[in-house]
Protein backbone atom coordinates (compact mmCIF):
# COMPACT_ATOMS: atom_id res chain seq x y z
CA UNK A 1 0.00 0.00 0.00
CA UNK A 2 1.58 3.08 -1.39
CA UNK A 3 0.97 6.16 0.65
CA UNK A 4 -1.49 8.78 -1.10
CA UNK A 5 0.18 11.99 -2.89
CA UNK A 6 1.77 14.35 -0.39
CA UNK A 7 1.69 11.96 2.52
CA UNK A 8 4.03 9.58 4.29
CA UNK A 9 3.54 7.92 7.23
CA UNK A 10 5.29 5.20 9.26
CA UNK A 11 4.25 1.73 8.85
CA UNK A 12 4.54 -1.68 10.75
CA UNK A 13 6.40 -4.85 10.44
CA UNK A 14 5.08 -7.82 11.56
CA UNK A 15 8.23 -9.07 13.85
CA UNK A 16 7.20 -9.76 17.39
CA UNK A 17 9.36 -9.91 20.57
CA UNK A 18 10.35 -13.32 22.06
CA UNK A 19 8.91 -11.80 25.54
CA UNK A 20 7.65 -8.66 26.91
CA UNK A 21 7.69 -7.37 30.74
CA UNK A 22 6.00 -4.42 31.55
CA UNK A 23 5.62 -4.33 35.49
CA UNK A 24 2.48 -2.81 36.74
CA UNK A 25 0.29 -2.40 33.84
CA UNK A 26 -1.72 -4.05 31.05
CA UNK A 27 0.19 -4.27 27.58
CA UNK A 28 -2.82 -3.15 25.83
CA UNK A 29 -2.71 0.31 28.48
CA UNK A 30 1.01 0.59 28.14
CA UNK A 31 1.66 0.63 24.30
CA UNK A 32 -1.01 2.93 24.36
CA UNK A 33 -2.01 2.27 20.33
CA UNK A 34 -5.33 1.30 18.46
CA UNK A 35 -5.03 -1.75 16.14
CA UNK A 36 -3.03 -5.11 16.71
CA UNK A 37 0.13 -4.67 14.35
CA UNK A 38 0.68 -1.20 16.04
CA UNK A 39 0.47 -3.05 19.13
CA UNK A 40 3.16 -5.74 18.23
CA UNK A 41 5.42 -2.99 16.18
CA UNK A 42 5.67 -0.72 19.50
CA UNK A 43 6.23 -3.60 21.38
CA UNK A 44 9.14 -4.99 19.21
CA UNK A 45 10.79 -1.51 18.94
CA UNK A 46 10.52 -0.79 22.97
CA UNK A 47 11.74 -4.67 23.45
CA UNK A 48 15.17 -3.41 20.82
CA UNK A 49 15.52 -0.86 23.25
CA UNK A 50 16.00 -2.59 26.40
CA UNK A 51 12.92 -1.10 28.04
CA UNK A 52 10.91 -4.23 28.88
CA UNK A 53 12.94 -6.41 31.14
CA UNK A 54 12.74 -8.70 34.34
CA UNK A 55 12.60 -7.59 37.65
CA UNK A 56 12.21 -8.71 40.95
CA UNK A 57 8.91 -9.22 42.15
CA UNK A 58 9.14 -6.89 45.48
CA UNK A 59 10.25 -4.39 43.21
CA UNK A 60 7.55 -4.22 40.87
CA UNK A 61 4.64 -3.99 44.28
CA UNK A 62 6.50 -1.46 44.96
CA UNK A 63 6.45 0.89 42.07
CA UNK A 64 2.90 -0.77 41.49
CA UNK A 65 1.83 0.94 44.46
CA UNK A 66 4.11 3.99 44.31
CA UNK A 67 2.46 4.87 41.20
CA UNK A 68 -1.18 4.77 41.79
CA UNK A 69 -2.25 8.18 41.39
CA UNK A 70 0.47 9.86 39.30
CA UNK A 71 -1.06 8.86 36.21
CA UNK A 72 1.25 10.04 33.57
CA UNK A 73 3.57 12.71 35.04
CA UNK A 74 7.05 12.79 34.48
CA UNK A 75 7.63 12.38 38.72
CA UNK A 76 6.34 9.08 38.38
CA UNK A 77 9.25 7.92 35.83
CA UNK A 78 11.80 9.26 38.15
CA UNK A 79 9.74 7.48 40.98
CA UNK A 80 9.83 4.56 39.64
CA UNK A 81 13.53 4.61 38.48
CA UNK A 82 14.21 5.54 42.35
CA UNK A 83 12.83 2.05 43.13
CA UNK A 84 14.04 0.53 40.29
CA UNK A 85 17.73 1.74 40.72
CA UNK A 86 18.11 3.82 43.59
CA UNK A 87 22.19 3.70 43.67
CA UNK A 88 22.27 4.32 39.69
CA UNK A 89 23.66 7.78 38.71
CA UNK A 90 20.92 9.66 37.57
CA UNK A 91 22.80 12.95 36.76
CA UNK A 92 26.83 13.95 36.02
CA UNK A 93 27.01 17.62 36.30
CA UNK A 94 29.69 20.23 37.20
CA UNK A 95 29.32 19.52 40.88
CA UNK A 96 29.92 15.77 40.71
CA UNK A 97 26.99 12.85 40.33
CA UNK A 98 23.75 12.16 41.93
CA UNK A 99 22.03 9.20 42.18
CA UNK A 100 18.22 8.68 41.23
CA UNK A 101 17.13 7.76 45.07
CA UNK A 102 19.01 11.49 45.82
CA UNK A 103 17.30 13.08 43.59
CA UNK A 104 13.97 11.63 44.29
CA UNK A 105 14.23 12.32 47.69
CA UNK A 106 15.18 15.78 46.93
CA UNK A 107 12.71 16.91 44.50
CA UNK A 108 10.13 15.61 47.56
CA UNK A 109 11.56 17.64 50.00
CA UNK A 110 11.39 20.25 47.74
CA UNK A 111 7.96 19.65 46.63
CA UNK A 112 6.86 19.95 50.15
CA UNK A 113 8.21 23.29 50.70
CA UNK A 114 6.53 24.77 47.69
CA UNK A 115 3.43 23.39 49.02
CA UNK A 116 4.09 25.32 52.59
CA UNK A 117 4.98 28.45 50.21
CA UNK A 118 0.99 28.51 48.70
CA UNK A 119 1.85 26.50 45.94
CA UNK A 120 -0.93 24.36 44.76
CA UNK A 121 -2.37 22.06 41.96
CA UNK A 122 -2.51 24.12 38.70
CA UNK A 123 -0.39 26.71 39.50
CA UNK A 124 1.91 28.32 37.40
CA UNK A 125 5.23 27.84 38.33
CA UNK A 126 8.06 29.72 36.48
CA UNK A 127 11.06 27.81 36.30
CA UNK A 128 14.83 29.61 34.63
CA UNK A 129 17.83 28.03 35.10
CA UNK A 130 20.69 26.38 33.33
CA UNK A 131 21.59 22.88 32.77
CA UNK A 132 22.40 21.00 35.93
CA UNK A 133 20.79 18.84 38.66
CA UNK A 134 18.77 21.74 40.65
CA UNK A 135 17.25 22.13 37.21
CA UNK A 136 16.54 18.81 37.31
CA UNK A 137 14.77 18.70 41.13
CA UNK A 138 13.24 21.74 40.15
CA UNK A 139 10.59 20.51 37.77
CA UNK A 140 9.83 17.34 39.12
CA UNK A 141 9.17 19.46 42.19
CA UNK A 142 6.67 21.24 39.61
CA UNK A 143 5.36 18.16 38.67
CA UNK A 144 5.12 16.45 42.46
CA UNK A 145 3.46 19.23 43.30
CA UNK A 146 0.87 19.01 40.48
CA UNK A 147 1.68 22.47 39.14
CA UNK A 148 2.31 23.86 35.28
CA UNK A 149 5.93 24.80 34.97
CA UNK A 150 6.84 27.48 32.55
CA UNK A 151 10.20 26.98 31.36
CA UNK A 152 11.79 30.12 31.13
CA UNK A 153 14.54 31.52 28.15
CA UNK A 154 17.86 32.07 29.77
CA UNK A 155 18.32 34.23 27.24
CA UNK A 156 15.35 36.48 27.29
CA UNK A 157 15.92 40.37 28.59
CA UNK A 158 14.09 41.46 31.52
CA UNK A 159 10.82 43.40 30.21
CA UNK A 160 10.13 39.70 28.02
CA UNK A 161 10.45 37.67 31.04
CA UNK A 162 8.05 40.08 32.65
CA UNK A 163 5.75 39.89 29.60
CA UNK A 164 5.76 36.34 29.81
CA UNK A 165 5.47 36.06 33.19
CA UNK A 166 2.35 38.10 33.58
CA UNK A 167 1.19 36.98 30.51
CA UNK A 168 1.33 33.01 31.72
CA UNK A 169 -0.23 33.93 35.46
CA UNK A 170 3.11 33.04 37.08
CA UNK A 171 2.26 32.30 40.45
CA UNK A 172 6.09 31.74 42.02
CA UNK A 173 9.42 31.44 40.71
CA UNK A 174 12.28 29.22 40.70
CA UNK A 175 15.83 30.57 39.19
CA UNK A 176 19.30 30.52 39.23
CA UNK A 177 20.65 33.08 40.98
CA UNK A 178 22.52 34.78 37.95
CA UNK A 179 18.90 35.95 36.23
CA UNK A 180 17.68 37.58 38.99
CA UNK A 181 17.74 40.97 38.03
CA UNK A 182 16.15 39.82 35.16
CA UNK A 183 13.35 38.62 37.27
CA UNK A 184 12.53 42.36 38.96
CA UNK A 185 9.47 42.66 37.35
CA UNK A 186 7.66 39.40 39.01
CA UNK A 187 7.81 40.68 42.48
CA UNK A 188 4.95 39.51 45.16
CA UNK A 189 5.08 36.21 44.88
CA UNK A 190 6.78 33.52 46.02
CA UNK A 191 10.59 32.68 45.17
CA UNK A 192 13.33 30.26 45.25
CA UNK A 193 16.40 30.51 44.38
CA UNK A 194 17.52 27.41 42.31
CA UNK A 195 21.30 27.27 42.41
CA UNK A 196 23.41 30.41 43.95
CA UNK A 197 22.31 32.45 47.09
CA UNK A 198 20.66 36.32 47.74
CA UNK A 199 17.72 37.30 49.45
CA UNK A 200 15.26 35.05 48.55
CA UNK A 201 15.45 31.48 49.94
CA UNK A 202 17.44 28.50 48.51
CA UNK A 203 16.09 25.21 47.36
CA UNK A 204 18.64 23.84 49.49
CA UNK A 205 17.25 25.97 52.56
CA UNK A 206 13.89 24.67 51.49
CA UNK A 207 15.08 20.71 50.92
CA UNK A 208 17.09 20.90 54.24
CA UNK A 209 13.67 21.48 55.95
CA UNK A 210 11.67 19.35 54.75
CA UNK A 211 10.81 15.43 54.82
CA UNK A 212 12.36 13.53 51.95
CA UNK A 213 9.88 10.94 52.02
CA UNK A 214 7.29 9.92 49.29
CA UNK A 215 4.55 12.43 48.71
CA UNK A 216 1.07 12.12 47.84
CA UNK A 217 0.31 12.34 44.36
CA UNK A 218 -1.68 15.86 43.65
CA UNK A 219 -5.18 16.19 42.46
CA UNK A 220 -4.26 17.64 38.63
CA UNK A 221 -1.73 16.32 36.63
CA UNK A 222 1.33 18.76 36.24
CA UNK A 223 2.06 19.99 32.77
CA UNK A 224 4.98 21.73 31.18
CA UNK A 225 4.48 25.03 28.93
CA UNK A 226 7.12 24.85 26.50
CA UNK A 227 7.70 28.66 25.05
CA UNK A 228 8.31 29.01 21.22
CA UNK A 229 11.36 30.47 20.02
CA UNK A 230 10.37 34.03 19.55
CA UNK A 231 12.54 34.46 16.30
CA UNK A 232 9.17 36.69 14.84
CA UNK A 233 8.29 38.59 17.72
CA UNK A 234 7.09 38.03 21.38
CA UNK A 235 7.28 33.68 22.50
CA UNK A 236 3.87 32.13 23.09
CA UNK A 237 3.25 29.55 25.57
CA UNK A 238 2.40 26.18 24.19
CA UNK A 239 0.91 23.77 26.37
CA UNK A 240 2.07 20.05 26.68
CA UNK A 241 1.26 17.34 28.67
CA UNK A 242 2.39 13.92 29.22
CA UNK A 243 2.45 11.44 26.39
CA UNK A 244 -0.23 8.79 26.02
CA UNK A 245 0.78 5.21 26.38
CA UNK A 246 4.34 4.14 24.50
CA UNK A 247 3.72 5.07 21.14
CA UNK A 248 5.11 8.52 21.36
CA UNK A 249 8.57 6.73 22.98
CA UNK A 250 8.33 4.20 20.50
CA UNK A 251 8.28 7.17 17.99
CA UNK A 252 11.43 7.94 18.60
CA UNK A 253 13.04 4.54 18.87
CA UNK A 254 11.86 3.12 15.60
CA UNK A 255 14.38 6.18 13.92
CA UNK A 256 16.80 6.44 16.55
CA UNK A 257 18.58 3.27 18.28
CA UNK A 258 18.49 4.74 21.55
CA UNK A 259 18.75 1.95 24.33
CA UNK A 260 18.04 1.87 28.15
CA UNK A 261 20.82 2.52 31.09
CA UNK A 262 23.25 4.42 28.55
CA UNK A 263 24.53 7.74 29.39
CA UNK A 264 23.68 10.94 27.36
CA UNK A 265 25.13 14.37 27.45
CA UNK A 266 22.22 16.76 26.72
CA UNK A 267 24.30 19.94 25.87
CA UNK A 268 20.84 21.38 24.20
CA UNK A 269 19.03 23.77 26.74
CA UNK A 270 16.77 22.11 29.04
CA UNK A 271 14.43 24.76 29.03
CA UNK A 272 14.05 24.13 25.24
CA UNK A 273 11.66 21.30 23.91
CA UNK A 274 14.71 19.28 22.35
CA UNK A 275 16.58 19.30 26.03
CA UNK A 276 13.44 18.72 27.83
CA UNK A 277 12.37 15.76 25.36
CA UNK A 278 15.63 14.10 25.93
CA UNK A 279 15.29 14.50 29.31
CA UNK A 280 11.81 12.96 29.27
CA UNK A 281 12.77 9.79 27.27
CA UNK A 282 15.72 8.83 29.52
CA UNK A 283 13.10 8.41 32.08
CA UNK A 284 11.71 5.91 30.17
CA UNK A 285 15.12 4.52 29.43
CA UNK A 286 16.88 4.70 32.97
CA UNK A 287 19.22 7.08 31.19
CA UNK A 288 22.18 9.02 33.52
CA UNK A 289 22.41 12.41 32.12
CA UNK A 290 25.66 14.41 31.80
CA UNK A 291 24.79 18.29 31.99
CA UNK A 292 27.04 20.82 31.43
CA UNK A 293 25.67 24.49 32.59
CA UNK A 294 27.67 26.25 29.74
CA UNK A 295 27.94 25.05 26.51
CA UNK A 296 32.07 24.93 25.38
CA UNK A 297 32.76 23.06 22.09
CA UNK A 298 35.90 21.44 23.32
CA UNK A 299 34.56 20.75 26.67
CA UNK A 300 31.61 18.81 25.48
CA UNK A 301 34.07 16.69 23.19
CA UNK A 302 35.67 15.91 27.02
CA UNK A 303 32.74 15.43 28.83
CA UNK A 304 31.57 12.97 26.17
CA UNK A 305 35.11 10.96 26.41
CA UNK A 306 35.64 11.09 29.77
CA UNK A 307 31.80 9.75 30.91
CA UNK A 308 32.08 7.34 27.96
CA UNK A 309 28.23 9.32 26.63
CA UNK A 310 26.86 6.97 24.02
CA UNK A 311 24.53 10.08 22.69
CA UNK A 312 25.33 13.62 22.58
CA UNK A 313 21.95 16.10 22.35
CA UNK A 314 22.97 19.54 20.18
CA UNK A 315 21.61 21.92 18.23
CA UNK A 316 22.91 22.54 14.98
CA UNK A 317 24.62 25.25 16.07
CA UNK A 318 26.65 23.67 18.78
CA UNK A 319 27.44 20.89 15.88
CA UNK A 320 29.24 24.48 13.94
CA UNK A 321 30.88 25.62 16.87
CA UNK A 322 32.61 21.56 17.41
CA UNK A 323 33.68 21.41 14.01
CA UNK A 324 35.43 25.07 14.06
CA UNK A 325 38.00 23.44 17.07
CA UNK A 326 41.63 22.78 15.83
CA UNK A 327 42.09 19.21 13.91
CA UNK A 328 44.40 18.31 16.77
CA UNK A 329 41.50 19.11 19.33
CA UNK A 330 39.02 17.26 17.61
CA UNK A 331 41.65 14.55 17.65
CA UNK A 332 42.65 14.18 21.14
CA UNK A 333 39.50 12.97 22.11
CA UNK A 334 37.64 9.33 22.53
CA UNK A 335 34.54 9.25 21.13
CA UNK A 336 34.53 5.73 20.25
CA UNK A 337 31.24 5.51 23.06
CA UNK A 338 29.56 7.75 20.69
CA UNK A 339 26.93 5.81 18.87
CA UNK A 340 24.16 8.71 18.53
CA UNK A 341 24.58 12.83 17.78
CA UNK A 342 20.90 13.61 17.95
CA UNK A 343 20.29 17.22 16.58
CA UNK A 344 17.41 19.57 16.55
CA UNK A 345 16.24 23.06 17.21
CA UNK A 346 17.08 24.32 14.34
CA UNK A 347 17.98 23.56 10.57
CA UNK A 348 20.71 21.60 10.10
CA UNK A 349 22.09 22.58 6.42
CA UNK A 350 23.25 19.26 4.28
CA UNK A 351 26.79 20.52 4.28
CA UNK A 352 27.37 20.82 8.45
CA UNK A 353 25.67 17.22 8.39
CA UNK A 354 28.29 16.12 6.41
CA UNK A 355 31.15 17.53 7.42
CA UNK A 356 30.29 16.29 11.00
CA UNK A 357 29.81 12.67 9.31
CA UNK A 358 33.13 13.00 8.14
CA UNK A 359 34.74 13.97 11.42
CA UNK A 360 32.83 11.92 13.70
CA UNK A 361 31.44 9.13 12.33
CA UNK A 362 27.95 8.04 10.63
CA UNK A 363 26.37 8.45 14.19
CA UNK A 364 23.95 11.48 13.04
CA UNK A 365 20.18 11.47 13.71
CA UNK A 366 18.45 14.73 12.76
CA UNK A 367 14.97 15.30 14.62
CA UNK A 368 12.76 18.01 12.67
CA UNK A 369 9.87 19.48 14.76
CA UNK A 370 8.34 21.91 16.62
CA UNK A 371 7.05 23.32 19.65
CA UNK A 372 3.58 22.67 18.18
CA UNK A 373 3.77 19.62 16.81
CA UNK A 374 6.52 17.60 18.49
CA UNK A 375 8.11 14.84 15.88
CA UNK A 376 7.78 14.89 12.56
CA UNK A 377 10.31 13.61 10.64
CA UNK A 378 14.04 12.12 11.76
CA UNK A 379 16.86 11.57 8.99
CA UNK A 380 19.11 8.78 9.69
CA UNK A 381 23.01 9.00 8.93
CA UNK A 382 21.86 6.77 5.31
CA UNK A 383 19.68 9.45 4.74
CA UNK A 384 21.39 12.24 4.94
CA UNK A 385 24.57 10.46 3.02
CA UNK A 386 22.03 9.91 0.42
CA UNK A 387 20.26 13.45 0.37
CA UNK A 388 22.29 15.57 2.29
CA UNK A 389 19.98 18.79 4.04
CA UNK A 390 16.83 16.02 4.06
CA UNK A 391 14.51 16.21 7.03
CA UNK A 392 14.34 12.31 6.50
CA UNK A 393 11.64 10.59 7.35
CA UNK A 394 8.39 10.24 9.21
CA UNK A 395 8.20 7.70 12.59
CA UNK A 396 6.22 5.30 13.94
CA UNK A 397 2.51 6.32 14.19
CA UNK A 398 3.49 9.87 12.48
CA UNK A 399 1.84 11.20 9.43
CA UNK A 400 3.39 13.68 7.48
CA UNK A 401 1.13 16.14 4.27
CA UNK A 402 2.31 18.17 2.12
CA UNK A 403 -0.56 20.79 1.43
CA UNK A 404 -1.50 23.26 -1.06
CA UNK A 405 -3.27 26.67 0.44
CA UNK A 406 -6.94 24.78 -0.20
CA UNK A 407 -5.40 21.97 1.78
CA UNK A 408 -5.21 19.18 -0.89
CA UNK A 409 -2.22 16.85 -0.82
CA UNK A 410 0.80 18.21 -3.01
CA UNK A 411 2.53 15.00 -4.80
CA UNK A 412 6.27 14.55 -4.64
CA UNK A 413 8.70 17.50 -5.83
CA UNK A 414 6.19 20.14 -5.31
CA UNK A 415 6.47 22.61 -2.20
CA UNK A 416 3.91 23.27 -0.03
CA UNK A 417 2.91 23.63 3.70
CA UNK A 418 3.93 21.01 6.12
CA UNK A 419 1.40 19.47 8.24
CA UNK A 420 1.90 16.56 10.67
CA UNK A 421 -0.05 14.35 13.15
CA UNK A 422 0.78 12.52 15.92
CA UNK A 423 0.29 11.42 19.67
CA UNK A 424 2.15 14.58 21.17
CA UNK A 425 1.28 17.35 19.73
CA UNK A 426 0.54 20.51 21.27
CA UNK A 427 -2.42 21.12 22.85
CA UNK A 428 -2.95 25.32 21.83
CA UNK A 429 -1.23 28.10 22.40
CA UNK A 430 -2.15 29.31 26.55
CA UNK A 431 -2.91 32.40 25.15
CA UNK A 432 -6.08 30.56 23.64
CA UNK A 433 -5.10 30.41 20.19
CA UNK A 434 -4.47 27.64 18.20
CA UNK A 435 -2.07 26.76 14.94
CA UNK A 436 -3.85 25.92 12.15
CA UNK A 437 -5.59 22.53 12.15
CA UNK A 438 -7.05 20.38 9.32
CA UNK A 439 -8.77 17.47 10.73
CA UNK A 440 -6.08 15.41 12.96
CA UNK A 441 -3.75 17.15 11.15
CA UNK A 442 -1.06 20.47 12.88
CA UNK A 443 0.82 23.17 11.02
CA UNK A 444 4.24 23.17 11.51
CA UNK A 445 4.27 26.72 10.47
CA UNK A 446 6.86 25.48 7.61
CA UNK A 447 7.00 24.87 3.74
CA UNK A 448 8.75 21.47 2.22
CA UNK A 449 8.47 18.98 0.10
CA UNK A 450 8.81 14.77 -0.32
CA UNK A 451 11.29 13.05 -2.81
CA UNK A 452 10.69 10.38 -4.36
CA UNK A 453 11.73 8.30 -1.73
CA UNK A 454 9.75 9.34 0.44
CA UNK A 455 12.24 11.64 2.05
CA UNK A 456 10.89 15.12 3.95
CA UNK A 457 13.12 18.26 2.78
CA UNK A 458 11.91 21.53 4.74
CA UNK A 459 12.71 24.59 2.53
CA UNK A 460 11.89 27.28 4.95
CA UNK A 461 9.15 28.57 7.24
CA UNK A 462 6.33 29.57 5.44
CA UNK A 463 6.40 33.44 6.40
CA UNK A 464 9.41 33.65 5.18
CA UNK A 465 8.59 33.10 1.58
CA UNK A 466 9.14 36.55 -0.36
CA UNK A 467 7.87 37.41 -4.04
CA UNK A 468 10.82 38.60 -5.97
CA UNK A 469 9.50 40.03 -9.45
CA UNK A 470 6.58 37.71 -9.28
CA UNK A 471 8.72 34.63 -8.43
CA UNK A 472 8.14 32.87 -5.19
CA UNK A 473 11.94 32.64 -3.69
CA UNK A 474 12.81 30.59 -0.51
CA UNK A 475 15.94 32.02 1.47
CA UNK A 476 16.51 28.48 2.95
CA UNK A 477 17.63 27.30 -0.61
CA UNK A 478 20.17 30.46 -1.07
CA UNK A 479 21.10 29.89 2.41
CA UNK A 480 22.26 26.23 2.12
CA UNK A 481 24.34 26.91 -1.04
CA UNK A 482 26.09 30.18 0.17
CA UNK A 483 26.56 28.05 3.41
CA UNK A 484 28.53 25.58 0.95
CA UNK A 485 31.33 28.34 0.07
CA UNK A 486 34.50 27.52 1.13
CA UNK A 487 35.31 30.84 2.47
CA UNK A 488 31.93 31.10 4.30
CA UNK A 489 31.07 30.19 8.13
CA UNK A 490 27.63 31.24 8.34
CA UNK A 491 25.01 33.13 6.44
CA UNK A 492 21.32 34.24 6.30
CA UNK A 493 18.93 36.16 4.07
CA UNK A 494 16.02 37.49 4.36
CA UNK A 495 13.59 39.46 2.62
CA UNK A 496 13.99 43.40 2.00
CA UNK A 497 11.33 45.91 0.12
CA UNK A 498 12.10 46.70 -3.42
CA UNK A 499 10.91 49.58 -5.50
CA UNK A 500 10.94 47.62 -8.96
CA UNK A 501 10.67 44.14 -7.44
CA UNK A 502 8.62 44.19 -4.42
CA UNK A 503 11.32 42.63 -2.40
CA UNK A 504 14.64 41.64 -3.46
CA UNK A 505 17.00 38.93 -1.48
CA UNK A 506 19.59 40.17 0.85
CA UNK A 507 22.30 38.27 2.63
CA UNK A 508 24.35 38.38 5.54
CA UNK A 509 27.51 36.76 5.22
CA UNK A 510 29.80 35.47 8.24
CA UNK A 511 32.96 34.61 6.75
CA UNK A 512 35.54 32.09 7.84
CA UNK A 513 38.88 33.26 9.65
CA UNK A 514 41.51 34.74 6.77
CA UNK A 515 39.04 34.59 4.19
CA UNK A 516 38.44 36.34 1.40
CA UNK A 517 35.72 36.71 -0.83
CA UNK A 518 33.69 39.79 -2.44
CA UNK A 519 30.49 40.52 -2.80
CA UNK A 520 30.74 40.02 -6.61
CA UNK A 521 32.37 36.67 -6.27
CA UNK A 522 29.21 35.33 -3.57
CA UNK A 523 26.74 36.67 -6.47
CA UNK A 524 28.41 34.77 -9.62
CA UNK A 525 28.86 31.72 -7.00
CA UNK A 526 24.83 31.52 -6.58
CA UNK A 527 24.16 32.08 -10.01
CA UNK A 528 26.29 29.25 -10.78
CA UNK A 529 23.65 27.08 -9.55
CA UNK A 530 20.32 29.26 -9.08
CA UNK A 531 17.70 31.21 -11.58
CA UNK A 532 18.61 34.70 -11.73
CA UNK A 533 15.97 35.96 -9.38
CA UNK A 534 17.31 33.89 -6.45
CA UNK A 535 20.42 35.37 -6.24
CA UNK A 536 20.53 37.80 -3.84
CA UNK A 537 21.11 41.59 -4.82
CA UNK A 538 22.83 42.48 -1.34
CA UNK A 539 25.75 41.08 0.56
CA UNK A 540 26.11 42.35 3.88
CA UNK A 541 29.73 40.67 5.83
CA UNK A 542 28.99 40.68 9.20
CA UNK A 543 30.72 39.43 12.34
CA UNK A 544 27.84 36.82 13.45
CA UNK A 545 24.90 36.38 12.97
CA UNK A 546 22.14 37.18 15.90
CA UNK A 547 20.93 34.12 17.23
CA UNK A 548 18.50 32.67 20.47
CA UNK A 549 19.60 30.09 23.24
CA UNK A 550 18.79 26.80 20.47
CA UNK A 551 21.37 28.49 17.60
CA UNK A 552 17.88 29.98 15.49
CA UNK A 553 18.77 33.11 13.20
CA UNK A 554 17.18 36.37 14.60
CA UNK A 555 15.98 37.46 11.36
CA UNK A 556 14.16 40.38 12.41
CA UNK A 557 17.06 41.63 13.82
CA UNK A 558 19.11 41.56 10.68
CA UNK A 559 15.65 43.37 8.87
CA UNK A 560 16.02 45.79 11.64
Amino acid sequence: MTPAPGEYASRCQNDTPTHVLAPGRSSASLLGVGNFAEKLEVARVLYRAGIFKPMRPDKTIRIIKAGKGWGRSPAMGFIALAIRQPDAIAIIDDEGQTTFDEVNRRSNALARGLREAGVSPGDVVGVMGRNHRRFVEAILACCKVGANAVLLNTMFAGPQLTEVGKRENVSALLYDEEFGILLEGLQGIPRFIIRGSGDDPSIDDVISNHADGNVEPPSIESRFTMLTSGTTGTPKGAKRGSPKGMLPIASMLSRIPFRAGERTMIAAPLFHSWGLGQFQLGLILGTTYVLTERFDPEATLHAVAEHKCTTLAVVPIMMQRILALPDDVKRKYDLSSLRITAASGSALPGHLATEWMDAFGDNLYNFYGSTEVAMASVATPEDMRAAPGTAGKPPLGTVVKILDNQGKPLPAGQTGRIFVSNAISFEGYTSGDDKERIGSLVSSGDVGHFDEEGRLFVDGRDDDMIVSGGENVFPREVEDLIAEHAQVEEVAVTGVSDPEWGQRLKAFVVLKPRAAVTEDELKAYVKQSLASYKVPRDVAFIDALPRNATGKVLKQELAG
